[in-house]
């Protein structure tokens, strides 16, 4: 199977690329929207790459990449009560949220900010830059992210 690639959203104050490089690998939970959860469940795979990006940010962008470190398992924030994403109704026996872990691979040595992904023309399509688009975990095709990581070493090379 082919590897997908994904971008998913965390504000820089709760945990931002920084704190994924220092951690080395982290779960993905928290989730709480259904489409976004049947990505993580569905399509995501170990493998699969991952833009790292900063949301609620001054600015927001791309901060780095990261990769699907496990297949989907049930994000154990739904039945710690004491956790702000606890969902009285789910039941260990069919838990309704999942979670993926993410490891780090890359911080790019600067930001690319969301105002110059929107001004490029190869990135076209891509969900992020879809008027209305606020889900915390999206696809990205492969020409999608490429453009990004380029876009991204040639900032550094500058």
């Amino acid at each position: 199977m082919p590897r997908a690639y994904w971008l998913l959203k965390s504000e820089p104050e709760v945990y931002g690329i920084e704190d994924l490089e220092r951690d080395g690998v982290t779960d993905w939970e928290g989730v709480r929207n259904f489409q976004a959860r049947n990505s993580m469940r569905d399509q995501m795979r170990v493998g699969d790459l991952v833009l790292f990006y900063h949301s609620n940010a001054e600015p927001p962008g791309v901060a780095g990449v990261a990769k699907v470190a496990s297949p989907p398992l049930a994000d154990p924030s739904q039945f710690n009560r004491r956790s702000e994403f606890f969902d009285p109704t789910s039941s260990r026996a069919e838990p309704r949220w999942q979670m993926v872990k993410v490891a780090f691979v890359e911080r790019f040595a600067q930001l690319v900010p969301l105002a110059r992904l929107q001004a490029l023309p190869a990135l076209k399509g891509m969900p992020l830059l879809q008027r209305g688009q606020r889900l915390s975990v999206q696809p990205v095709s492969p020409a999608h992210f490429q453009v990004v990581r380029a876009l991204a070493r040639a900032r550094r090379a500058r």
